[in-house]
């Protein structure tokens, strides 16, 4: 497949990352010739330097013969001329953009986006997205990463080992004799830095971030068999009231369940524009380090925090302070992979980062062959993939124990028709099961054969 990706910034990047190691023809276009260099050195990428809504741009990166192209510049302009340009010039059939301004993501102008009008197939709101990603670390409140898989039924699930965790120093294999009801796998440990999917003899240590597959049914059971008790969130203080802010402060006020919301906003503009668009949330100006105004919020009484601004220092002071005055969780939007190693030191709970967020988001629509879902975890070190099994797979008609995988692939879940499974591995995977399976980077091209899914991208 020939993918032309405009805009070589993080989310560019990652995407080529990966579409590149699965042996796709990507290239690369940005007006920045560093960002070009970069790509082009560490990846195996061609790269154009130029403006990529320009046509002899887009026909020197190869347009007339790609079958994508993805839209990611900081502009939003941008990339939605690219498209255009890329369907009315080179009819590329596929195509992709990146908009974040929310005016252009108001329902009402959802029709300015068909093929008639702005040829775009696929729009991705990066805001709505790490908004999405913030309602669901409030849902499972002690898990420092979680995404929802099989139309929501079952739930991975970042759980941090801490000294009073039950099972620390307890072979794998033995969970599953100890707790022989309860429909949850352990998929991949972090320790020391290093990602690995864990064999059966191997045991869970103080300090080790562990990834957890289960049953939506059983999280609330899996977070207690790991120490982590399940509180409701129902008081939220919310330190940015920007379009992330925002957008999770609304879904807050639709949940039936009420919940008590204030926002804390530096900018006196975007916090009267805040205050005017909701309706149940209280909206204070001024700054969210402040420790006065956080406890005018009630922060010591606050079930959660989320700190989104768009600064990732000031969101992680913030979450210190936040838990210095007593808050019981703080989450901080980061963008910065690096800082995440510092979240642990300065007793951060949680965090979300935008630019996997939205990568996971690009690769669901780029993979939408008989691949469901995929979700990219830490700094693009592994992936969960959903996907359902075809007739061609090397899977099919196997039992688990039987299926030649990769030493960093483990079956989180299996679903065959309405009924969730726990893997195990006399059960036998049949057409039309849908699998979700953790794969270290390194071995998603084995694990995409061993679907058969490539073939069937388009």
């Amino acid at each position: 497949m020939k993918v032309i990706i405009c805009g070589a910034g993080q989310v560019g990047w990652q995407i080529a990352r990966h579409l590149s190691g699965e042996l796709n023809d990507v290239t690369v276009v940005d007006n920045n010739p560093d960002l070009v260099r970069r790509a082009t050195e560490t990846l195996d990428v061609q790269g154009i330097a130029g403006f990529a809504s320009y046509p002899d741009v887009l026909n020197r990166a190869g347009a007339r013969d790609a079958d994508m192209i993805i839209a990611a510049t900081h502009s939003d302009e941008v990339n939605m001329v690219t498209c255009q340009m890329a369907h009315s010039v080179f009819s590329i059939q596929r195509k992709i953009a990146r908009l974040r301004s929310k005016s252009y993501l108001e329902a009402i102008h959802s029709d300015l986006y068909r093929r008639d009008h702005l040829p775009i197939d696929v729009v991705i709101s990066p805001e709505r997205e790490v908004a999405a990603a913030a309602m669901r670390r409030l849902s499972a409140p002690s898990a420092f990463d979680t995404e929802m898989f099989m139309d929501g039924k079952a739930q991975l699930l970042g759980i941090r080992i801490a000294e009073d965790c039950p099972i620390v120093n307890t072979p794998l294999r033995q969970l599953t004799d100890l707790f022989s009801t309860l429909s949850s796998i352990v998929v991949g440990v972090r320790r020391e830095g290093t990602l690995f999917a864990p064999e059966s003899e191997d045991q869970l240590f103080v300090g080790d971030e562990c990834y957890v597959f289960s049953n939506v049914k059983d999280v609330d059971r899996t977070m207690e068999v790991f120490g982590k008790a399940q509180k409701r969130q129902d008081r939220v203080v919310i330190v940015g009231g920007g379009n992330v802010g925002l957008e999770v402060a609304r879904t807050l006020e639709e949940r039936e369940s009420r919940v008590r919301a204030k926002i804390i906003e530096r900018d006196r503009h975007c916090a009267e524009v805040a205050a005017e668009a909701l309706e149940r949330t209280i909206v204070l100006h001024g700054d969210g380090l402040d420790a006065a105004l956080l406890r005018e919020a009630g922060i010591e009484r606050a079930d959660a925090m989320l700190a989104v601004t768009d600064d990732d220092r000031v969101n992680m002071l913030v979450a210190v302070r936040a838990k210095a005055e007593g808050c019981a969780l703080a989450i901080a939007l980061i963008n910065d992979p690096s800082m995440v190693a510092l979240m642990g030191p300065l007793g951060i709970d949680a965090y979300i980062n935008p630019r996997a967020t939205t990568v996971s988001s690009i690769l669901r629509h780029i993979r939408h062959g008989r691949v469901r879902q995929v979700y990219s975890i830490g700094d693009a070190e592994a992936e969960v993939i959903e996907a359902e099994v075809l007739s061609t797979s090397p899977m099919a008609g196997q039992r688990l124990r039987d299926i030649d995988f990769p030493e960093g692939v483990l079956v989180g879940a299996v679903r065959k028709g309405d009924e969730m499974l726990r893997p195990t591995g006399s059960l036998r995977i049949e057409e039309k099961d849908v699998v979700a399976i953790f794969a270290l980077a390194k071995d998603v091209p084995e694990v995409e054969r061993l679907m058969q899914v490539s073939i069937d991208f388009f």
